[in-house]
């Protein structure tokens, strides 16, 4: 798994690459960068699922992880370009009631923008 992280009009925009799995090295990378945005004051973030081939039961953990992280720290966490690998999870688990998410970046740092 990698992750590129980008900034669009002050919201945060974290792609990732490859599978969302968790385990030891990709949980703590995942949850360090969350970590370190919120203690950098970002807490309006989109994570871009688009070139995300697979993600197991605790990738899933880890989306989860993140998005109560910055719902604590007063802010928002959306999810774009889901595939539909990952959306039917979503679906299943029913994950999509708790998740907003966007076709596209634009749309969902539109919505971030506007204190969602």
């Amino acid at each position: 798994m990698k992750l590129i992280k980008k900034e669009i009009r002050g919201v945060v925009v974290v792609e990732v690459h490859g599978k969302l799995i968790g385990g030891p090295e990709s949980s703590d990378e995942f949850h360090e960068l969350i970590k370190g945005l919120l203690d950098g004051g970002k807490n309006k973030i989109v994570i871009n699922l688009g070139r995300t081939s697979w993600a197991d039961s605790r990738g899933i953990g880890m989306l989860i992880g993140a998005y109560t992280s910055v719902k604590n720290a007063g802010g928002d966490l959306v999810l774009a370009h889901v595939i539909d690998r990952i959306n039917g999870i979503l679906s299943v688990t029913r994950l999509l009631l708790i998740f907003r998410t966007f076709d596209s970046d634009d749309n969902a740092v539109d919505y971030l923008e506007k204190g969602s």
